[in-house]
């Protein structure tokens, strides 16, 4: 027999009559509560799906403005929002409020560092992942197992993505996996390798449809493996990641490092000047010779034994040997820390 659908519902007809769902599950994700940590090519996408499921309560977290090269891969934003100068979190709930005013959207303009993330994620059922850096997803990861909060894991790059859930208490963490920080220029970035539009939308349906699965309350339908997506060559992947012989840090010792503040970076302005010095809390050792050759389509890049120094108009940034790097034109640390995570990958 078919389910009756309330007129309340109406608007999501088409997800309630699937058997997953139904008139039950609409309602779990109508009283649902939802973070999304980075509202770029990723997080726009992410978000654009969850308050058009329904999810009641959707938290925009992002320190960003819009950029015209946004616009190629970043499908909440348009040329009239960089002209209003509107940070993207904003820009992202004023267009999402019109798709759906059954939802509440709250934009938070904020760099997410340990001082404030247990407060972004500690009432919320679940937080969805757009980031673009590790150490934020280190950060959440520490979050999240203290909060006992499942996150769902999502990274894009070139035409390559991948994601994966984490739930606190079953199955391994995000530490487990990755272990520690890559060395600054070890990885691409968006800017060294760029990003095809379409692949944020591939990794975005998938992580949704996870999270879908856990809200509307079927934890046994989640995919507990890790997904590979490359759209260009058309190929999936599942790489399955168990608990490692060695004990965690993280979820097996309880130690949040990255929470705490002993691992990840620190920005500080730099007195009498517009700089600011980001200061790595444990030192790296990046490779110059290689990390110039990756910079080199960026801007003007010269290295030596002591330092190298990339120049992207209106930024200079200067990296030390021992992970620190000074910042220049900008007297924000938040603003400072992004373009380190921007170009140097940490």
């Amino acid at each position: 027999m078919t389910e009756t659908i309330p007129a309340a519902l109406h608007r999501y007809s088409r997800q309630v009559v699937l058997p997953f769902i139904g008139v039950g599950g609409q309602e779990r994700l109508l009283e649902a509560r939802v973070a999304i940590l980075g509202v770029g090519a990723l997080g726009a996408a992410l978000a654009s799906s969850v308050v058009r499921a329904g999810v009641g309560t959707v938290r925009l977290v992002d320190r960003d403005f819009i950029e015209e090269h946004n616009l190629q891969r970043q499908a909440l934003f348009d040329q009239d929002d960089i002209a209003a100068n509107l940070p993207k979190a904003v820009a992202a709930a004023l267009k999402l409020r019109r798709v759906n005013d059954q939802v509440t959207v709250e934009p938070v303009v904020t760099d997410v560092n340990p001082d404030n993330v247990e407060a972004l994620i500690a009432d919320c059922d679940l937080i969805l992942d757009g980031g673009d850096n590790f150490e934020l997803r280190m950060l959440l990861n520490d979050a999240c197992l203290k909060h006992r909060r499942p996150w769902i894991y999502g990274a894009v790059i070139g035409t390559y993505g991948m994601t994966m859930p984490f739930i606190p208490g079953d199955g391994p963490c995000f530490r487990c996996m990755l272990t520690d920080l890559p060395v600054p220029g070890s990885t691409d970035t968006c800017d060294t390798a760029g990003v095809l539009g379409t692949i944020p939308q591939v990794i975005a349906a998938f992580q949704v449809t996870e999270a879908l699965k856990w809200l509307t309350g079927h934890p046994e339908a989640l995919c507990r493996d890790l997904r590979l997506v490359d759209v260009w060559a058309a190929e999936v992947q599942r790489v399955r990641f168990g608990k490692q012989k060695t004990p965690c840090p993280a979820c097996d010792e309880g130690r949040y490092e990255f929470l705490e503040g002993r691992h990840g970076t620190t920005g500080a302005a730099l007195c009498g000047r517009s700089a600011v010095q980001v200061q790595p809390r444990v030192p790296p050792a990046p490779d110059f010779a290689a990390l110039a050759a990756r910079m080199a389509p960026l801007g003007d890049v010269v290295h030596n034994a002591y330092m190298l120094r990339l120049r992207v108009d209106p930024y200079e940034l200067t990296l030390f040997p021992d992970g620190r790097a000074i910042i220049g034109g900008t007297d924000d640390p938040g603003v400072a820390r992004a373009l380190y995570a921007r170009y140097l990958g940490g």
